[in-house]
């Protein structure tokens, strides 16, 4: 199975000049967790919510920020004729959820780790994978427990 196959076309874009409260709105208003950043069709910068609550209102930064400045960059991109469990692979290397998938360089995509979990024909494969993600996404903060007061 390709990752054209399971992709979603429909991807909400912004302009990387968008400042961080207007990106913030844009996800509100179209329910989405992610944008991706274009100029010109070609990706430039990803950003998610958790990119937005981690390195904006936690570090009690301005909404007026470029959101430019704290997108993920450079993008992890996947080609649409690749296969899914390639993409599977390349999300557990880069430790990332999502794939935008580029075509010539143009953005036609994006393949989430939902995606192509839930399409693997290797459940060991699938196991690995979601494991890997989730631990690669939480954060480290130490061998200790502390409460938050």
């Amino acid at each position: 199975m390709l990752v054209r196959e399971v992709m979603t076309e429909s991807v909400v874009v912004a302009d990387p000049q968008s400042t961080v409260r207007e990106i913030a709105r844009l996800m509100r208003d179209r329910g989405v967790g992610s944008v991706v950043l274009a100029d010109k069709g070609r990706p430039v910068g990803f950003i998610t919510d958790r990119d937005l609550a981690v390195s904006v209102v936690a570090e009690g930064r301005d909404g007026a920020d470029r959101v430019s400045d704290h997108a993920s960059t450079p993008v992890i991109t996947a080609d649409p004729d690749m296969e899914v469990d390639e993409g599977a692979y390349l999300m557990i290397r880069q430790g990332v959820r999502r794939l935008v998938v580029v075509e010539a360089g143009f953005l036609v995509g994006v393949v989430t780790l939902d995606d192509l979990a839930s399409r693997l024909t290797d459940e060991d494969l699938a196991a690995r994978l979601s494991a890997r993600i989730t631990r690669a996404a939480m954060p480290d903060f130490g061998t200790r427990a502390r409460a938050v007061t």
